[in-house]
């Protein structure tokens, strides 16, 4: 209701702000998604003072449900409950909330529940304490609350249990709860809870919007093995709803047959996607494609994209990448490269995900070299942006085949590029097969503005040193550090306990020595003196 008095802002004053002060004095406070639709309403009509005192509001509801409140005792007894059975999790929340004055709404059940949200089971447990309760029934909004922390893994049956409940007791999930779980489920790879959550909510007076279900489709299509039944549900709830498929329902259909090699079928529902009125474009042959590249029908897929051409669709920059992604993938990286140049004929020029497809297939093919010269081409030659990925990738590449200097380069270019520079693989290497100079080029690279590095990166380098027992060249650098960083606590610890450690054992070596009568045959000729040296 508070939403969409705010959706009209005009009459802010008449409706929303009365009901926002009926809302308070009842225990009830606005939640976040209201408030930021509340605020983006305000802002369009350029109210900025309902949009400043909408802010305070909120500000100061937020800083009341802080630590030293009712609600956040409670939420501390909750976590605190003992693994128990329900009845012995009720006699424990009746003893530790005897003292709490926490009034028995549903706004502030559901502020609990967000406090302790990482605790389903428990959360659960103070749901069924305070249902309850006398006076108390719980409602939508502590019904939505409590579903929104079961959507776990390790809680679904449970979960399943209260949606059945509700439906029982005529309670609905809300718009805003299945968007959060649905996201959830989706970020999680749950993609079979998450179609289940859609075929419940499409079946409910607060359906999903008409793009919900191919935004889900497509998520589905995504994976390395597209789950082609979850698909067909998704698709047949849309259609029963909205009585048609768009061209985005189509397209999901068509990316998870062609992923799973079913091409003919692939084929068939382009037709039907004709009959229906919607062209084939680059979105559809670009995962036709992908699916014959990967499923190393590369001449097919060659016919496919001069196809498309001849159709009067011109294959964009992300037809090219797919084609030239699905022969990297399979090893053939001359026939990528070829196709690399063509599309560059064609005046299309690369992006950063182009380039990192290059980079990764010419590393994969242990072609490090030229893909190195490929990147440095593309980054300084034709001023590309890369991704940081993309740098880190190369960096490591570099230095496992021990090409240090250019590892060097590319992170004195990350610097430049105001990327955060990817150092840690730089000690351990130059510790096992660097100099003392090496690391000193590579603290200079790390230089910003004639500001050393931190503390921590010199740790990092002495700590590889040590590590390897090269205490000489940890010792040349500290004398080149700079003083505040050969005065620094840590800095001196760590050489001190290095130091010690280094002589206890030359002291051990020797004793081991002293104590055997042929001692020298253990070294080789020349090694005793190098030693007394």
């Amino acid at each position: 209701m508070l939403r969409t008095l705010a959706s009209h802002p005009t009459s802010a004053h008449s409706h929303f702000w009365p009901f926002l002060r009926d809302m308070n004095d009842a225990g009830h406070s606005i939640d976040q998604g209201t408030y930021l639709a509340a605020l983006a309403s305000f802002k369009k009509a350029s109210l900025t003072a309902d949009y400043a005192s909408l802010t305070a509001h909120y500000a100061k509801a937020q800083e009341d449900a802080k630590g030293g409140t009712p609600t956040s005792a409670a939420a501390d007894a909750v976590r605190a409950l003992e693994d128990g059975s329900d009845s012995d999790a009720s006699a424990e929340l009746d003893e530790k909330l005897e003292g709490v004055d926490l009034p028995l709404t549903e706004t502030a059940v559901a502020r609990v529940l967000r406090e302790v949200r990482d605790h389903p089971i428990k959360a659960l447990a103070f749901f069924r304490w305070a249902g309850r309760q006398i006076g108390y029934k719980h409602g939508s909004v502590s019904y939505n609350a409590m579903v929104r922390v079961l959507g776990r893994e390790e809680s679904m049956r449970e979960f399943w249990d209260l949606i059945q409940e509700m439906k029982a007791d005529g309670i609905h999930v809300d718009i805003d709860t299945y968007v959060k779980l649905s996201r959830q489920f989706q970020k999680r790879h749950m993609l079979t809870e998450a179609v289940e959550l859609y075929e419940l909510m499409m079946d409910g007076p607060y359906k999903p919007s008409k793009q919900d279900g191919p935004v889900l489709i497509r998520r589905i299509a995504l994976g390395p093995s597209p789950d082609l039944e979850l698909v067909y549900r998704v698709v047949r709830k849309f259609e029963a709803v909205w009585e048609f498929k768009t061209k985005d329902v189509f397209d999901g259909i068509h990316r998870a047959l062609t992923s799973n090699g079913r091409f003919d079928e692939a084929a068939e529902i382009v037709k039907r996607m004709k009959g229906e009125g919607h062209q084939p474009d680059n979105i559809t042959y670009s995962q036709l494609i992908f699916g014959l590249c990967k499923a190393n029908r590369f001449d097919e897929a060659r016919k496919a994209l001069d196809e498309m051409e001849a159709e009067g669709c011109v294959p964009d920059l992300k037809t090219w990448t797919m084609l030239i992604q699905g022969h990297c993938a399979a090893g053939e990286v001359e026939k990528a490269l070829q196709y690399f140049t063509e599309m560059v004929e064609k005046n299309l020029e690369a992006d950063a995900a182009l380039l990192d497809v290059m980079v990764k297939g010419l590393c994969s093919d242990d072609k490090i070299d030229a893909s190195y010269a490929f990147f440095v081409e593309m980054v300084d030659k034709a001023n590309l942006s890369p991704w940081q990925g993309t740098y880190k990738h190369i960096i490591g590449e570099l230095l496992r085949v021990k090409k240090l200097e250019e590892a060097l380069g590319l992170l004195r270019s990350m610097k430049a590029r105001k990327f955060p520079p990817f150092a840690d693989p730089f000690p351990t290497h130059i510790a096992k097969y660097g100099t003392f100079d090496d690391a000193r080029q590579f603290l200079k690279a790390l230089t910003v503005n004639n500001k050393y590095p931190s503390p921590t990166a010199y740790l990092h380098v002495f700590k590889s040193f040590f590590t390897e027992g090269r205490y000489s060249e940890a010792q040349d650098l500290l004398y080149k550090c700079p003083f505040h960083i050969r005065k620094h606590p840590d800095v001196t610890e760590l050489v001190a306990r290095a130091m010690d450690f280094q002589q206890r054992q030359r002291a051990k070596t020797v004793a081991e020595c002293d104590g055997s009568l042929d001692w020298m045959d253990r070294f080789p000729a020349g090694s005793v003196q190098a030693l007394h040296a």
